[in-house]
């Protein structure tokens, strides 16, 4: 059974869900000042935006485009101790609009970093296993200090200030391989000019020379991930085709789960508990399309208090339990399965 470090995972993670009124309005109610925050109009078909502490507020990437940074004054105005403002730019908070946000806690703004051959700046949340990692290439083999004392499980990189894809590591398939956040392709193998054939250690993650980790003079944002017993986890199943589909276990009830076929074509899909508060699990975004929320009949699943169930079965965009198909996911929790003192949550 997972004995968690962390008891409310909401002090860390969480989703929140708004209607946008076309002028400004404050997001609030949660447990923390967020660090890093992804929104995604629900209704409309608006990029994703991302938005971090490290870089500002106003700093904007989509996780649909390979687009370089861009400055918007008009839709996260601010960061606020239990939320965040918004203007009143569209994307985010058109009028009558659904939208949602899902918000990580790092550590602020960040503070300089030497551990790897690159300088870095580094907001990084220890206990939660998250950091954001802000660096200039060099256009050389190099290491990048992510901050977080143990060994990283998934990893976004995107360049800023020039076009790019966002490369991903995930540490299920290692250095060998990776995807990409912006497109349905499956893993592609990973020569030395990406993670210089080299895993994450527990101080830095190493990257080689593609420009779309280090180009000479170019500035990148990553933001970096470490399992968390009860909190986080990073792993892989197997689909099974069926509406029976495959358990997947996390050792917590999820909150927010995020897959991608690694072994075949297809979008990137993420559900969370707020947008569907009961099972099935099955209203879908897709981080690498602008396009709006919906279901499919191969995207579904229970999110339990001990893991997920995939109950999808037959085609559409995002499928998550081909039969006989590789995925990776990415997991945060709800509330953990036993806590840090040995309760089972469901008996609190």
């Amino acid at each position: 059974m997972a004995y968690s470090t962390i008891d409310k995972p909401s002090d860390y993670f969480e989703t929140k869900l708004w209607t946008g009124n076309g002028s400004s309005q404050n997001i609030t109610g949660l447990n923390f000042q967020p660090d890093f925050v992804w929104t995604k109009d629900r209704d409309d078909t608006s990029s994703h935006a991302i938005v971090d502490a490290v870089r500002g507020n106003t700093k904007n990437l989509s996780s649909n485009s390979t687009g370089a940074e861009v400055n918007e004054t008009n839709r996260i105005t601010s960061f606020n101790s239990d939320g965040y403002s918004l203007g009143a730019g569209g994307g985010i908070n058109q009028n009558g609009a659904g939208n949602v946000g899902w918000n990580w806690k790092a550590n602020g703004t960040g503070s300089a970093n030497t551990d790897g051959s690159i300088n870095s700046t580094v907001s990084a949340n220890t206990t939660a296993g998250f950091s954001i990692v802000s660096y200039t290439g060099t256009g050389s083999n190099a290491t990048v200090g992510h901050g977080l004392g143990s060994n990283l499980d998934f990893l976004i990189v995107k360049r800023r200030s020039n076009t790019g894809e966002w490369i991903v590591f995930n540490s299920v398939e290692g250095s060998g391989k990776g995807l990409k956040l912006n497109t349905t392709g499956a893993s592609f193998s990973a020569d030395a000019t990406v993670w210089n054939s080299t895993n994450p250690t527990s101080s830095v993650f190493s990257i080689g020379t593609a420009v779309d980790l280090n180009a000479s003079g170019n500035t990148y944002i990553a933001y970096c991930f470490a399992n968390k017993k009860g909190y986080s986890k990073i792993g892989s199943y197997t689909g099974n085709g069926s509406t029976d589909g495959t358990f997947v276990y996390t050792g917590f009830k999820p909150a927010w789960v995020m897959c991608k076929i690694s072994s075949n074509g297809d979008s990137w899909v993420v559900y969370d508990n707020k947008r569907d508060t009961f099972n099935v699990t099955e209203q879908i975004l897709r981080p690498n399309t602008s396009g709006t929320e919906g279901t499919e009949s191969g995207a579904k699943m229970d999110l339990l208090s001990n893991g997920f169930k995939l109950r999808g079965s037959g085609g559409g965009l995002g499928q998550t339990n081909t039969s006989g198909e590789t995925y990776i996911y990415m997991a945060f929790a709800e509330n953990p399965f036993v806590t840090s003192t040995g309760i089972p949550t469901t008996a609190r």
